[in-house]
């Protein structure tokens, strides 16, 4: 596996454990070419960065050590991480993202992804339900790398979890409501273990964070509405966990 050094001056100075490392977070870069977003993650006045950016042809390039604390994720949690900078790695995906035209990732793109996290999950034991995007950690602020990333794909190559349902399955309970509270806890419930932090109080922040569920999840329909197609399929995913 071939990684092209182009190094960002932006991470933190005080080297991590590598012990630390427990998430790998997805994103997609959001600028029109590749060349501009690595311009950028080396800028020092852009203060952002990641640890590796995949184009669309498949190269990998390593911006800034595993050692490092670079700075991807901002004001972010997932399960018992708080601000996921220090706990994470961050690969970014060249893709224009929704503001400028979002596009298909890759075959050769998800083909190298798929080849750099299986060893980085090896290599850092890293948990299955800890590959996750921006918009999973950040449901307030981000929505990358969005509804055309196959994160089911991925998951049959053992990174990150998916659901046991196809399409079919799940259209019939699509847009039904859930009366009962003691479903709408329990789907809350299961949200919190998946990894998904929230304040149930906060409406706003629930739509959001159901958004960012459905984004991942079921795409099909991303409207921060919980119905009986989402709380089957957080009820079948926690058995993954």
């Amino acid at each position: 596996m071939k990684i092209t050094n182009y190094y960002s001056p932006n991470f933190d100075k005080k080297k991590r454990s590598l012990k630390s490392i427990k998430v790998i977070v997805l994103h997609y870069t959001g600028m029109q070419s590749g060349r501009e977003s690595i311009i950028r993650l080396c800028n020092p006045k852009s203060k952002v960065s990641c640890h590796l950016v995949i184009n669309q042809t498949g190269k990998l390039y390593r911006l800034v050590e595993d050692t490092q604390v670079a700075w991807h994720a901002g004001k972010s949690c997932w399960g018992n991480y708080k601000n996921l900078n220090k706990n994470s790695i961050g690969i970014e995906l060249v893709n224009k993202g929704h503001r400028f035209g979002y596009t298909n990732f890759t075959k050769k793109q998800i083909f190298s992804l798929i080849n750099i996290c299986s060893f980085l999950m090896k290599k850092y034991k890293i948990k299955k339900k800890n590959i996750v995007g921006h918009s999973d950690i950040a449901p307030l602020r981000k929505i990358d790398p969005g509804e055309k990333f196959s994160w089911k794909l991925l998951s049959k190559k053992g990174i990150g979890i998916w659901h046991n349902y196809n399409r079919k399955d799940l259209e019939n309970s699509r847009k039904k409501k859930i009366l009962k509270k003691i479903d709408k806890i329990k789907f809350f419930k299961n949200l919190k273990k998946i990894g998904y932090c929230f304040s149930p109080r906060n409406t706003f922040f629930v739509k959001k964070t159901i958004k960012a569920f459905q984004r991942h999840y079921r795409k099909e329909l991303i409207n921060g509405v919980l119905d009986k197609e989402c709380l089957i399929i957080a009820e079948n995913l926690t058995k993954k966990l």
